[in-house]
């Protein structure tokens, strides 16, 4: 589909897209900001990205399509989230904002110590403002109740939010105590040309079953290690293609190791997003067992390309899936 050379309005915006989400990480929220950042400068808008330094990487980088990334000198200290500063990172986005001729600040996951600063720096400016909204979040545990103090302080003044599924919408708006008229929903799209299916890479003796993300808690990974022992013990033909990194990779490889399962799972290890198709494409069915989820928008790249998916209920996935 081509795009418009120019919105409804007649006018080009100048865009700040800011998390701490973004490359090289890998992940959806990173992809998102990527490409949404690229169909904006297809349509003729000016796109800058902040997020934090990366090891060596810092400084001002440029990507596809001219696309410009400041990689500012802070260092992330938990999940690739900066140090809180309130105040800190007031001088470095102010310039931004007044060099790049900043007309809208666009944050990213309200799990971004960036993205929360970036914002009220913004609103201190003049600018206007737009946050999505990528993950579910509680209401209960400590962590929680804290995170959606501070959605709620951030977002008071917000001119428009953005979630992924309705599902999201509705926990946003309850966290955030934002009105519903204020939060809309846009779900997560594949670009199909990057996800084709070539059924001649596919084992004919074998049923292949791919696993492609982070390896922690919330993606399901312990429910992994008790899952693919059963289903390999169960189906003799059944083979397992693990993709991504993450603190509970140990337990995976420890569990291959466990019930000698080398030649029946494959670890891949970190899989970036230019390699996942060639994954995709050897395998049946996708397997999702994540915890919570507001969109998965991985299940779409697999149905792209002409997997099964089999996915843990949750969250926003009912929404992405089609259930017979």
């Amino acid at each position: 589909m081509e795009l418009p050379a120019q919105t409804t309005m007649g006018r080009h915006h100048r865009v700040l897209m800011v998390s701490d989400f973004f490359y090289p990480n890998f992940g959806g929220v990173e992809n998102h900001i990527y490409y949404l950042s690229q169909c904006l400068l297809q349509r003729g808008h000016k796109v800058v990205v902040v997020t934090h330094a990366y090891g060596t990487r810092s400084g001002v980088r440029y990507m596809t399509n001219g696309l410009k990334v400041y990689y500012i000198p802070w260092l992330p200290f938990f999940m690739q989230n900066t140090l809180p500063t309130f105040y800190g990172t007031f001088p470095l986005i102010r310039n931004i904002l007044i060099r790049e001729g900043i007309t809208i600040v666009h944050g990213h996951q309200a799990f971004s110590t960036l993205c929360h600063e970036a914002l009220l720096h913004a609103r201190t400016m003049g600018n206007k403002v737009v946050f999505t909204d990528h993950s579910l979040y509680g209401f209960a545990d400590l962590g929680s109740i804290h995170m959606n103090k501070v959605l709620q302080f951030t977002l008071a003044d917000v001119q428009q939010a953005i979630c992924v599924s309705h599902t999201s919408k509705e926990n946003t708006v309850l966290r955030s105590n934002l009105p519903s008229q204020k939060v809309f929903v846009i779900p997560n799209a594949v670009d199909t040309a990057m996800f084709k299916p070539d059924p001649s890479l596919r084992p004919s003796d074998q049923v292949v079953i791919v696993v492609i993300s982070r390896l922690v808690y919330r993606k399901g990974a312990d429910l992994l290690v008790e899952v693919i022992p059963a289903v390999c013990k169960r189906f003799p033909n059944v083979y397992f293609i693990v993709g991504g990194d993450g603190p509970k990779r140990v337990r995976l490889e420890e569990m291959r190791e466990k019930h000698s399962l080398q030649d029946r799972v494959e670890m891949l290890g970190a899989v970036p997003h230019a390699r996942v198709r060639s994954i995709l494409v050897r395998g049946h069915i996708f397997l999702n067992s994540s915890l919570t989820e507001a969109f998965c928008i991985a299940i779409l790249e697999a149905a792209s390309c002409g997997l099964l998916t089999v996915s843990t209920r949750v969250g926003g996935v009912p929404e992405a899936c089609v259930t017979p």
